[in-house]
């Protein structure tokens, strides 16, 4: 090891002065770059107002939405009557079917007599006649005979009605429904709510716990019981939101002969069952009532999903071609005449800054909704970026094989097509391929303002705030096909490339 000397180290510096006297900026630049990147997202945080946005954000409601892309909701309705009995209901809808009687709610009917109002049909009156006519001559009704003709009459009815409801609603988390009150119960806390509907009030015994709110005195409760559901209580009516997880009525809807039954017994009756319908086979009638199940419009979202690779296919493939060309005017050692070289780049900017989104909205309003628009978006911009690197990747090239051939005596387009293609093509194909790929998902956002797709599809599902597992299935089916897409890609441009080595 040499030991250098005070000289021999003033000397060298004087030599090298950068080396052994750096300057501050040479000294200080890692922590000056670490200072600037945290006041950058100090400033972001700031300028975005990104911890008041999330300190005031809606979480529970943003977890409800997650939670409806996995589940379902059972709603049936409990109105109380004046008179003391209850009534449950469901909404035509509902994907619990016809004739409910869920295991889950548990009611207690009673047989009562009671006296029921009956209101006069509209337009007649106990003295009318059996033909209905209207004169200009005929005398008016007198103020007496008007008042008897619309006054109600009463009618005494035996009738089975509801005197009590319990929802299940999970582990130790119910809803007991009387008439004059309900009792919630979650968890070892139970709250009890007295319905006083001559005043159309809901009071409290006692303080609310945090998973029951009442926005107003005597206003109406929400009780929420997690990913189980929650119930709003009215002084008369006790509206129950059951959750269940899965995808309601996925194969067959209420309206189906199969609903209701369990995958055996389905593939007994396609098999050997008897006809359910004369006119069709069991399988016929199964397969059809898949594809036009109207809760989930299979066939109609397959038939979307095609029109979105196909509008990708079709876009990518008409960019490539014309890019092709296009890319040689715009490579300098290629088309040796710089204006048009600047001309033909600045076409391709101007194609690919505007956005893809944006070309979309134009087109739909020139063409109308529908795949032509997304095509038209999609092949403008690819065209535009497609062309840049196509330019850049000619620009790119060795001119020693384009010299070879052109010492030969070729003319100039055996030139480019032996001294140049071969070198470019791999890419140029491994780059349409990828975006392919890309502008299936691309495809998908841009149907969502008109121009086909299952994104337009998608966009009418979430727009319904309501059929998030309708978005979930069209969700996946998009990711199913990405990944496919992604495969083949892959693998065809692993192919090329291994070709050429």
């Amino acid at each position: 090891m040499t030991i250098l000397t005070t000289a021999e180290m003033d000397a060298l510096a004087a030599r090298h002065p950068d080396i052994l006297h750096r300057s501050a900026w040479q000294r200080f630049r890692l922590p000056i770059i670490a200072a600037a990147v945290v006041a950058y997202f100090i400033f972001a945080w700031w300028f975005f107002a990104v911890g008041k946005v999330v300190g005031t954000a809606n979480w529970g409601l943003a977890g409800n939405y997650l939670a409806d892309w996995i589940s379902y909701e059972i709603r049936p309705d409990i109105e109380v009557a004046a008179d003391g009995s209850m009534q449950i209901t469901y909404p035509r809808f509902d994907p619990i079917g016809p004739n409910p009687n869920p295991d889950w709610l548990q009611a207690k009917r009673e047989t009562v007599t009671r006296t029921v109002n009956i209101a006069p049909a509209s337009g007649t009156s106990p003295s009318s006649s059996s033909t209905s006519s209207f004169s200009f001559m005929a005398p008016a009704p007198t103020q007496q005979q008007a008042a008897s003709s619309a006054a109600p009459t009463t009618e005494t009815r035996t009738e089975e009605v509801v005197t009590e409801a319990v929802v299940q609603m999970g582990a130790s988390r119910t809803i007991d429904i009387l008439p004059d009150r309900v009792v919630l119960t979650r968890g070892s806390e139970t709250v009890t709510l007295t319905l006083d509907r001559d005043a159309d009030r809901v009071l409290a015994d006692g303080a609310l716990p945090e998973w029951a709110e009442q926005r107003s005195t005597g206003g109406r409760v929400t009780a929420y019981f997690g990913f189980s559901g929650w119930a709003e209580i009215s002084a008369d009516r006790v509206r129950i939101r059951k959750r269940f997880l899965g995808w309601e009525n996925f194969f067959f809807d209420t309206n189906s002969a199969f609903f209701g039954k369990s995958a055996s017994e389905v593939a007994s009756l396609i098999v050997s069952g008897e006809r359910l319908d004369p006119a069709q086979s069991n399988l016929s009638l199964a397969w059809s009532d898949i594809l036009y199940n109207p809760s989930w419009q299979h066939l109609d979202v397959w038939t979307k999903l095609l029109q979105t690779i196909v509008m990708a296919f079709i876009g990518t493939l008409f960019a490539m071609i014309v890019a092709f060309p296009l890319s040689f005017i715009a490579a300098r050692n290629i088309f040796r005449n710089r204006p048009v070289n600047q001309l033909t780049k600045r076409l391709f900017d101007f194609l690919r800054s505007v956005d893809m989104l944006i070309w979309a909205l134009f087109f739909t309003r020139a063409f109308g909704p529908g795949p032509l628009a997304g095509i038209s978006a999609i092949f403008l911009t690819d065209t535009g970026t497609l062309g840049k690197l196509y330019a850049e990747a000619l620009e790119n090239i060795d001119d020693k094989q384009r010299e070879g051939v052109r010492s030969v005596g070729a003319p100039p387009a055996t030139v480019q097509r032996y001294g140049v293609v071969p070198q470019v093509m791999p890419v140029f194909v491994s780059q349409a391929l990828y975006f392919w790929e890309s502008n299936t998902r691309s495809a998908t956002i841009i149907g969502a303002v008109g121009a086909g797709g299952i994104g337009l599809k998608l966009w009418e599902a979430m727009r319904t705030n309501s059929d998030w597992e309708n978005v979930a299935y069209m969700v996946l089916l998009i990711l199913l096909v990405v990944f496919l897409f992604d495969g083949i890609s892959n693998a065809l441009r692993s192919r090329l490339v291994g070709r050429e080595r």
